[in-house]
């Protein structure tokens, strides 16, 4: 039975990141985020030979990319249990989660996941940064994955790449909050807790698969993309589909006080579209916007045994919370609400989060 609730976690510092989960949804998730220079990040690569993915196809070797902060800690049995998995959005990558709004207020002295503490792990997700992608050669001949990959092939990396078998919490914004509720389902033992902000735990359908559905339209109607064997890029169907994503990224508040003017709403668009579309490939575009076709863990919510900090916001346009899906999947018989201080609180729009308690990860 799902708990939503906190579970053992620094809620008080969490609410900076409610904020910030909410403020990121205005930064489109596929676009690149220069990371922190002053964290001493170290880079990783661990290869599975093999890979089958969902579709049945096999990738001889498959190439995961990862980043961590901190120092793994083994306890008595040899086993690390200081390991916290921070898992980004659409199109971004492991430095995603580095950005300054996030990692500023995280990863320092005393705040929740002080890397003098924790070991972090934030991997290049299938498709995404230096991990394999159809980019790298096979195109459309990529396996057509999906969020199940992505959770399956992160869960080898942590086991046999990292000899990681047990996460203290997995943290995961918009993709990465879908793929934590895939975790909590497929490996209910893995982790301690789930903090999955700005998404739904069902399938996507109505503006949030529209949306999706009309950017790979663009690309593929392009008839410069040549059914994915291009040599230069279909900027026509790739300029369209970032367009779309950047509303789908968008909250008008935020981008009115950020663009107040005609003139610097304009000037928004095209530096935002210059610097998308020069860095973005068209078929990587099409792969990792579809990976979430099949996604839809709401049968299985009630198999979740780990606490669960599920946040959404409520100017997330492809989320909003007027569709009431989160209020119906927290009052469904199915799932148990603990909101009492012992374990925390749960939350599923902007403004329920307050009066929530105060608890650390190593009490």
């Amino acid at each position: 039975m799902l708990r939503i609730s906190f579970g053992r976690m620094m809620l008080a510092s969490f609410l900076t990141i409610i904020s910030v989960a909410a403020s990121a949804q205005t930064m489109p998730a596929h676009t690149s985020v220069p990371a922190g220079a002053s964290w001493p990040v170290k880079d990783g690569t661990y290869v599975i030979k093999d890979f089958k993915f969902g579709t049945g196809e096999v990738l001889p070797e498959l190439k995961l990319h990862y980043l961590t902060l901190g120092t793994p800690h083994r306890n008595a049995g040899g086993h690390v249990d200081n390991a916290v998995l921070l898992l980004h959005g659409t199109g971004g990558s492991a430095h995603s989660l580095l950005a300054p709004q996030f990692s500023n207020v995280l990863f320092g002295p005393g705040q929740p996941l002080d890397i003098t503490k924790y070991f972090l792990i934030f991997p290049d997700d299938i498709g995404h940064g230096q991990s394999s992608k159809p980019s790298d050669g096979l195109h459309m001949r990529f396996p057509q994955y999906d969020y199940d990959d992505m959770v399956k092939s992160q869960h080898t990396m942590l086991l046999d790449g990292l000899q990681v078998d047990h996460l203290r919490l997995i943290l995961g914004t918009s993709m990465g909050c879908m793929q934590s509720f895939v975790w909590g389902e497929t490996y209910p033992q893995f982790a301690d807790a789930l903090a999955p902000f700005a998404c739904l735990p069902v399938e996507l359908a109505g503006r949030n698969r529209m949306m999706r559905y009309m950017a790979i339209q663009n690309i593929k109607l392009d008839p410069a993309w040549k059914n994915g064997e291009y040599t230069t890029q279909p900027v026509l169907g790739l300029r369209g589909a970032n367009e779309l994503l950047l509303v789908m990224g968008s909250a008008p508040l935020v981008m009115q006080k950020g663009a107040p003017t005609r003139e610097a709403a304009e000037k928004y668009v095209d530096n935002y579209l210059a610097r998308t579309v020069a860095a973005t490939d068209a078929n990587d575009l099409i792969y990792y916007v579809n990976a979430s076709r099949n996604y839809d863990p709401s049968a299985k919510l009630g198999t979740i045994t780990a606490p669960v900090l599920w946040i959404n916001s409520a100017d997330d346009f492809i989320n909003p919370p007027e569709l009431g899906i989160a209020e119906e999947k927290v009052t469904d018989s199915t799932w148990e609400i603990h909101p009492d201080s012992d374990l925390g609180c749960y939350a599923w729009t902007w403004d329920t989060y307050a009066g929530c308690g105060l608890e650390g990860l190593s009490d």
